[in-house]
């Protein structure tokens, strides 16, 4: 399970609006399951609109941050501009990490955390 305040699903979602139509990728970070960090990354997908893949410079400096700092890599969110909040195939096909992948649909406002690629839907609480 994850868990998410508020504030921070909203600035979320922000990021990710704002990179309409391109999909939009970044990490959630923290402690045991609860998220205290966003950290929207560029995309450098050579298809933005269909595919996100994070700026490998910026992946590894941001992950040597957080190690620094004593935080873990909770999750990669990214978003489906047009498309549900399920993996597709390729996402499913690139999922490197042992981590959830959080889908934001932007048409529907949906949200859904997954373990990939075995599609395991992982839960994502809200905290006032």
């Amino acid at each position: 399970m994850l868990c998410i305040p508020k504030d921070l699903l909203a600035s979320t979602w922000r990021h990710l609006r704002a990179e309409f139509p391109r999909e939009g990728v970044g990490l959630w970070a923290g402690r045991l399951g609860l998220v205290t960090r966003v950290i929207p990354l560029p995309n450098v997908d050579p298809k933005p609109h269909q595919g996100y893949e994070a700026d490998p410079a910026t992946l590894l400096r941001t992950l040597q941050g957080l190690e620094a700092a004593g935080l873990e890599l909770l999750a990669i969110y990214h978003s489906h501009p047009t498309g549900p909040a399920r993996p597709s195939l390729t996402d499913t096909a690139k999922a490197y990490w042992r981590v959830p992948y959080v889908i934001f649909a932007l048409e529907s406002s949906e949200v859904r955390a997954y373990r990939l690629p075995e599609e395991e839907e992982v839960r994502v609480e809200v905290e006032d």
